[in-house]
């Protein structure tokens, strides 16, 4: 019999330690949820359109990894389509109002092809202008020298001439 007073008095321990580990990680784990709680609400009071963003984002994701059902699309469809007309309406609204805004500036098709041209040409004649220029210039320059030939193999570096192109550098 003593052995199971002992076995009960381990057991008695045993289940004090269980309750005291159980009750210090309870304990342990509010005060980081509450820690958490805290500085999730610092964050979202320091950032609100971030939190926003966040939470847009989180609802895209969830809404294209989550199966529609047959009841959400007969409620939605007539949400959708309303959408889709209003936004379909506000770009031809967009588009119409640029294209009056643009014509009037003077700012058509045509006039922009017509600018475009222009500046092609531009750029055109400026390129046969600087080539002609470059010609010009290549041929009012004195055709250089022939080199000298290669000198002798017992000719050091300091008996050697210096070459014209050489000599008009140094000059």
């Amino acid at each position: 019999m003593t052995e199971a007073k002992a076995l009960k008095a381990r057991g008695k321990k045993a289940v004090a330690e269980v309750r005291s580990s159980a009750s210090k990680a309870i304990e342990a784990t509010s005060d980081t949820a509450r820690e958490f709680a805290r500085k999730t609400a610092e964050g979202v009071e320091a950032n609100p359109v971030g939190v926003l963003a966040g939470g847009v984002a989180l609802g895209v994701l969830l809404g294209a990894f989550v199966p529609r059902s047959a009841q959400e699309a007969k409620l939605l469809a007539p949400v959708g389509k309303r959408i889709s007309d209003t936004t379909r309406g506000a770009v031809d609204a967009a588009k119409d109002t640029a294209k009056a805004e643009l014509d009037v500036l003077g700012l058509t098709r045509a006039a922009a092809r017509d600018q475009v041209g222009k500046l092609l040409g531009g750029v055109i004649r400026t390129l046969a202008t600087a080539g002609a220029a470059a010609i010009v210039a290549a041929k009012a320059q004195p055709v250089a020298e022939a080199p000298p030939p290669p000198a002798a193999a017992d000719e050091t570096p300091a008996k050697r001439k210096p070459s014209a192109k050489k000599a008009k550098t140094q000059a």
